[in-house]
């Protein structure tokens, strides 16, 4: 199980077993978060626990998400969708920045093009430990 919590120790979170390649984005909110994210749905491999507060984009008319953050601190934890295909499961991604860094340094990265074209790029062999710096 992996964990990661915000700055103050207020918030947190859990994922279940493998949580398979990392993703970074360059989209105007990850870029800017600096965030590397692990995807799963809410209550299934990812729980969120403590006080989180949260933020869409303004001046959109329907997100299609959230980031969610601690209100004391603001470190941001997750993202959760706000529109699904499967009205049962919501799609969840936590910040693995908010892990120790030896649970998650050798996890694969994989690279989303979220600024131009909305798709991912090719693997370029890096992981986790080489995007700290």
């Amino acid at each position: 199980m992996l964990t990661g919590t915000c700055h103050c120790g207020a918030a947190h979170w859990t994922l279940e077993g493998d949580p398979g390649p990392i993703t970074a984005c360059n989209c105007t909110l990850c870029r800017r978060y600096g965030a590397l994210w692990a995807y799963d749905y809410v209550e299934e491999r990812i729980r969120l626990g403590g006080p989180v507060s949260s933020y869409t984009r303004a001046g959109k008319d329907a997100p299609s998400l959230e980031i969610l953050f601690c209100p004391t601190c603001a470190c941001v934890l997750a993202w959760r969708g706000l529109r699904s295909n499967d009205p049962r499961r919501t799609r969840i991604a936590v910040n693995v920045r908010l892990a120790p860094p030896d649970a998650v340094a050798d996890l694969p990265i994989d690279h989303f093009d979220g600024l131009y074209k909305f798709e991912d790029l090719p693997r370029d062999g890096r992981c986790v430990r080489d995007m700290w710096f």
